[in-house]
This record gives structure tokens, C-alpha cells and sequence, in this order.
């Protein structure tokens, strides 16, 4: 297969250029720049010719969930996987809710075993932080087999549990990833504790519940000198609390979600494909994640991609189980509200979506050119209207359904592997 991209962006150039992408039968492929694409003809050979395209270091997203071991009627490391590569991601790390949960060397084999054999792309997961939210889990052993340690969907209650694991994981060289929700002050809510919980009586989550651990952790981390990292923020005041923290030299970085940037609590409907955690809080809150994100507080952007079954998202706001789907959505979503807006720059956008995770993280995403490659084309003219029904995840719980946006991905290669082709 011969490819032509003509008059392509690519990240980190200057000025658009003509891209050749060649790919033989293995599925290794070649990509070289020129500055025609007349330097690419070659008399009786076929290739085809692409425009407006712009190629893209492939996306490093940092917090997914792949479901699997445990609950694969949700998703599996396959067909998760091959939903990342669709939406132009070539590294992802898997949070550890899983079954049994990767607590130990043991049980993260586990895991390890089934990236290996199903994996599209490069998939790093998580350890556990505790076992049981109390005694810390096997740190040590699995170090080297982890991007980090989190203990995603519950959090870390206790101050004296949370310093043993910094001290921890600052011995060992590690970042702790941390869902931040205080389980007393959420008090079993359901969504953002503001106007439309109040007038649809429905139980709300306060903002304090995210907050109050993050500057917990602020000061155990600045105590302990472990490298912290805050999983999703949502409220304003995480986004000051963090922004104090950097000025003030403490080890820390945070992501936020898609949907926390273009969407607030205004957008709710009483179905369970808005029902997230944390959740979609207030306008105020929208805009301070706006502003986070403008002025390099918030580093990058994570989908936090949780797939559920169609039963389990059926039950609205109140009663359905928490979460959306991510990952072949986000760059569209972003590229279309934020970018095609003028909120921020394209490079800003894959900024946050390549180069700082992998940087932070210590994850290889891989160079654009070269017969190893790793890389992402996308039509960013190309308008269309988001269809879950197409989605190679599992999942279809994604508020987006029918939404029309601009950038659609075209092709990932991964090592030099196509991963996705839509051309």
C-alpha cells in the first residue's frame, strides 16, 4: 500500500509538508517528508492521494479501563485496545479495577498475560496502591511491571495510609495516581451537589469531597517527596490548590477529562451515559478546567474511558453506574470545541494528549518517521456525527451520540503495525 499525504500538518514542523507512507505486505511501514509530492511519483505504480490531513505523534492516554480480568461483558484488552487505535492512541494504561485486582506480582500477571496475547497496541497497567484500603499492596514486586499506583475508584481514606504509600512509592521511584473522593462528604451521591440535583432531588456529590483529599495529598507529598499525580479533577478548587502546589515546587501533576471542558451540569439529562465520576459540576467549574488547561495548570487530558453494559447504564442519573466512554472520542470532542474555537492551539491539544503523559509517565509514544513508526493521521476538514453503534469499544454509555464534530481518524501505526485503517 502507497499513500500520499498532501500539504500535511505534522507536529512539530513548521510548515506543512507531503508525507509518503509506505506499507508492505508484513505491515511494516515507511514514512518520509518531502517538500512535493511530486517527488513521490513513480511511473505504473498506484497509490492513492489524501488532502488536508494532519499527522500526529501517536496519543498517550493515561487513564483508561480495559475491564479485563474480571468483567470482559464490559470490555476486553482487545476490543479496548483496538478502540484506543481508533481514535489515534498507541499507548494506554489500564487502571486496576479488575478481578481479581493487581494487588499483588500474582494477580497483575494476570493482566500481563492477556495484554500480551491480545493487545493492539502498547498497554502499561496499574498496581494497586492498598490491598483493602488499608494495608498497602506489593509495591515492590511489581514496580517494574507498572506505570504507577492507583487506587482508581475509591481513593485513599486515611492520611496515615496515603503517607505510608508516598513514602513507598518515593523509595521505589513511582508516581501515585489518585482518585480523590472523600467517602463521608460524598455521602452515597449521585451527581454534582448543585442546581440540578436540588431541583430534580437527586443526591449530590460536593465539590469538598474531590477537593479536600487533593490538599491532603498536596502536603503529604511535598512531606515525602513522591512524585503525586491527581486523576481527573473537576472543581475549581482543585484547579487553584494546584496551581498553589506547582508555584510552591511540590512534585505534581493532574489531567482532566473531555467532557469535564465542553460539558457542565446545564447538560444533564436524566439518562446514565451523564452519569461520571467525578461528575459534571458547575458552569464555574467548567471554566475554571478551561482557564487549567490555558495556562498549563492542568497538564494533559485523560478519557478515563469506562465502558458498561447497556442494563448497567439504564437506570438514569441516580441509579445507573458511573461512567462514560472515551477513548475513540476525545481527540474529535476537543479538537471541535476547544481548538476549532480558539480556546487553545492545536499543539497545545496534543501536547496534552502525547507529549506530557508520556514525559511524566516515562512512556515511550515512539517517533513519527522511520520503519518503526508510531503515529496518527487524521482528517481534521472531515465533519461527521458521532454513532456509539460504530464504536469498536464494548461500551456505547458516551453522552457525544449524535454529535456532530470535525476530525476523523484516518489511520494509526503502531511500531511500524498498522493498528487502525480507515483509508
Amino acid at each position: 500500500m502507497r499513500c500520499i499525504l498532501e500539504n500535511a500538518y505534522v507536529y512539530g514542523l513548521n510548515e506543512n509538508k507531503d508525507i509518503e507512507i509506505l506499507i508492505s505486505d508484513d505491515g511494516i511501514n515507511k514514512a518520509r517528508i518531502s517538500d512535493s509530492s511530486a517527488d513521490f511519483s513513480v511511473d505504473g505504480e498506484a497509490f492513492s492521494v489524501f488532502k488536508n490531513c494532519a499527522v500526529f505523534p501517536g496519543f498517550v492516554d493515561v487513564h483508561t479501563h480495559l475491564r479485563e480480568p474480571g468483567f470482559s461483558y464490559k470490555e476486553t484488552v482487545e476490543s479496548g485496545t483496538a478502540a484506543a487505535a481508533a481514535g489515534g492512541c498507541t499507548v494506554i494504561c489500564s487502571m486496576p479495577n479488575l478481578s481479581p485486582s493487581p494487588f499483588s506480582k500474582e494477580n497483575l500477571d494476570r493482566q500481563l498475560e492477556i495484554i500480551e496475547r491480545d493487545a493492539k497496541i502498547k498497554v502499561i497497567p496499574y498496581g494497586r496502591i492498598t490491598k483493602n484500603g488499608e494495608d498497602l499492596a506489593d509495591m515492590e514486586e511489581m514496580a517494574d511491571f507498572v506505570v504507577a499506583f492507583s487506587d482508581d475508584g475509591i481513593g485513599v481514606q486515611t492520611e496515615e495510609v496515603m503517607r505510608r504509600a508516598m513514602t513507598e512509592s518515593a523509595r521505589l521511584g513511582k508516581i501515585i495516581a489518585a482518585h480523590c473522593e472523600d467517602d463521608v462528604l460524598r455521602a452515597g451521591g449521585a451527581i454534582h451537589a448543585g442546581k440540578y440535583a436540588k431541583e430534580h432531588n437527586i443526591p449530590g456529590i460536593s465539590s469538598e469531597s474531590e477537593w479536600k483529599q487533593i490538599e491532603r495529598d498536596i502536603k503529604l507529598a511535598k512531606e515525602t517527596g513522591c512524585a503525586y499525580h491527581v486523576c481527573h479533577i473537576s472543581t475549581k478548587e482543585s484547579v487553584q490548590l494546584i496551581r498553589e502546589a506547582k508555584a510552591n515546587g511540590v512534585n505534581i501533576t493532574c489531567e482532566t477529562g473531555p467532557h469535564y471542558l465542553v460539558m457542565d451540569e446545564n447538560d444533564l439529562v436524566d439518562h446514565g451515559n451523564y452519569k461520571m465520576n467525578p461528575p459534571l459540576r458547575s458552569k464555574e467549574d467548567r471554566e475554571a478546567l478551561v482557564e487549567g488547561v490555558r495556562d498549563g495548570t492542568i497538564d494533559m487530558i485523560a478519557t478515563d474511558h469506562a465502558p458498561h453494559s447497556e442494563e448497567e447504564k439504564s437506570k438514569g442519573l441516580e441509579k445507573s453506574l458511573m461512567g462514560i466512554v472515551g477513548l475513540e472520542t476525545a481527540f474529535p470532542i476537543l479538537y471541535t470545541e476547544l481548538v476549532k474555537k480558539g480556546v487553545i492551539t492545536l499543539e497545545r491539544l496534543i501536547d496534552m494528549m502525547s507529549t506530557v503523559p508520556s514525559e511524566r509517565f516515562s512512556l515511550s509514544r515512539g517517533e513519527i518517521f522511520g520503519e518503526k513508526g508510531s503515529f496518527t493521521v487524521f482528517s481534521l476538514d472531515t465533519e461527521y456525527e458521532i454513532d456509539p453503534e460504530k464504536f469498536l469499544s464494548k461500551g456505547r454509555n458516551t453522552p457525544f451520540g449524535g454529535k456532530k464534530v470535525f476530525g476523523k481518524c484516518l489511520m494509526t501505526v503502531c511500531d511500524g503495525k498498522i493498528v487502525y485503517n480507515a483509508l
